[in-house]
């Protein structure tokens, strides 16, 4: 039985004229333990998948079923608990809660489940030594690097041990160090405990990671391909090798085209001087 199952699902938002389409009849069945990439341009629909399928937001049109189960028959509170039991959500902005250290804030969806204090810090404690910053437990966030607060958000999707794990482009404040140190951690924790992961990309390097590469065009899925893994996906690769390439010199060009476009003007101060001179000669 398929996890994620997807039968013409539509989303609309607004009313008459200004209505806008964000998913297009959307057909998708992801099986449990698959490691998928969606990529697209900016306003295809990437997010507005993550948030249906992550139960945020609910289809217009069309049928979802998770795990067999109609996500439409579920009354608000059987959604929720859906949720934070199964679901965890990775942010491209981390939103980590500043005035909680990194340990309370992993801990935090554990207090939602009722489970006392000792036992949901054991717990976060737990899952911060098995991403690697367990010894940065007591810190806050603006104290920890990008990369190390991507790990404690990871940290925190993992408390519930969920069966989902949506990241909405993990990557996308990272140096290339810190997205490197963050994909690893999601392929270990997909080979680990066969966690079924769905990422978000504008990067094609990091369909690398991926088993299967999903593309999206104004709001319908226009690709899906499988991929080997530790390789760009073929089609992701065309789109990589189209980006031009900058050197040192075509930024050296440019700003030297920018001064040539930009038209001088001349200063207060040579118009003063050469009003003085003139003043000299009517003297004379």
């Amino acid at each position: 039985m398929a996890l994620i199952k997807l039968e013409g699902v539509s989303k609309l938002y607004g009313f008459g004229d200004a209505t806008t389409v964000a998913l297009d009849e959307v057909n998708l069945v992801i099986e449990k333990g698959e490691f998928i990439a969606v990529m697209g341009p900016s306003g295809s629909g990437k997010s507005t998948l993550m948030h249906v399928i992550g139960l945020i937001d609910r289809p217009s049109n069309g049928r979802y079923m998770f795990e067999g189960r109609s996500v439409a028959r579920l009354k608000p509170d059987q959604s929720a608990k859906l949720r934070r039991d199964s679901i965890g959500f990775i942010f491209q902005s981390f939103n980590l809660l500043n005035r909680l250290t990194i340990l309370e804030n992993v801990a935090l969806p554990l207090a939602y489940k009722g489970m006392s204090l000792s036992k949901r810090y054991k717990q976060a404690s737990a899952v911060l030594e098995r991403v690697g910053i367990q010894s940065r437990e007591y810190f806050y966030p603006y104290q920890l690097s990008g990369g190390q607060a991507q790990c404690a958000s990871i940290a925190r999707a993992l408390v519930n041990n969920p069966k989902l794990i949506i990241a909405d482009e993990p990557t996308g404040n990272l140096d290339s160090s810190g997205s490197r140190l963050v994909m690893e951690l999601l392929t270990e924790i997909h080979k680990t405990a066969n966690t079924t992961i769905i990422f978000v990309t504008h990067n094609p390097e990091l369909t690398r990671y991926a088993s299967r590469v999903v593309y999206m065009h104004d709001g319908a899925i226009i690709h899906d391909e499988k991929t080997a893994f530790g390789s760009v996906a073929p089609r992701a690769r065309q789109v990589l090798y189209t980006l031009p390439v900058k050197t040192v010199e075509d930024d050296l060009a440019g700003v030297s085209a920018l001064m040539k476009a930009i038209p001088s003007k001349p200063s207060r101060h040579r118009t003063k001087k050469k009003r003085k001179v003139v003043s000299r000669k009517a003297a004379k």
